[in-house]
């Protein structure tokens, strides 16, 4: 048996944690900036992530500060497990803008180290120092596995007692949506 101990939705108009607005000003392509700024501003490594792992960051930030427990402590039992539908596909595109003109070719390092959607659950874990499963599936409408299977194969494993699970999908800056709840097994 398992119990949502909190939620939260970002899109481009806004956030909401467990139903009420998040207080901020700003929409679309400041929003995350602005979130961040005036609620964690304290992880620098913020400002070299993709959309998709800023979107990812804040709403885990921001659902966890919702909590109360303590953070920033070694933990076994927590898994991260995320999901969307275009992968990391505005860090792909900018990524093939740098080398799309073979008389301009300047492939990013810069990048490409984001690339990758798996990298929205790295910085989670590594953030809150999280040591449990961290999973990041990608799949289209239709697809057989939805949260709530991942919830249950996370929870197939009998080390881990809560998930920070959820769909983290960013296209673009006016494109973009984080659905995260944190889930405690019973």
């Amino acid at each position: 048996m398992c119990h949502i101990l909190a939620e939260i939705k970002i899109t481009p108009s806004g956030a909401l944690l467990n139903g009420q607005p998040v207080g901020t000003g700003s929409a679309g392509a400041d929003l995350l900036h602005d979130l961040y700024r005036r609620y964690v501003n304290d992880y620098p490594k913020f400002f070299k992530m993709d959309g998709l792992c800023k979107l990812g960051f804040i709403a885990s930030e921001l659902l966890l500060q919702s909590v109360d427990e303590e953070r920033f402590t070694d933990r076994d039992d927590r898994a991260v497990v995320l999901c969307n539908r275009s992968g990391s596909i505005e860090a792909d595109h900018r990524y093939q803008a740098t080398i799309a003109d073979e008389a301009n070719f300047f492939p990013s390092p810069a990048l490409f180290v984001y690339t990758l959607p798996n990298i929205v659950t790295g910085e989670i874990a590594i953030r809150n120092k999280y040591h449990g499963e961290t999973s990041f599936f990608v799949a289209g409408p239709g697809s057989p596995y939805g949260l709530k299977e991942m919830a249950a194969a996370a929870f197939a494993d009998q080390g881990t007692s809560s998930i920070l699970i959820g769909w983290v999908d960013f296209y673009d800056t006016q494109h973009f949506e984080a659905d995260m709840k944190l889930i405690i097994k019973k």
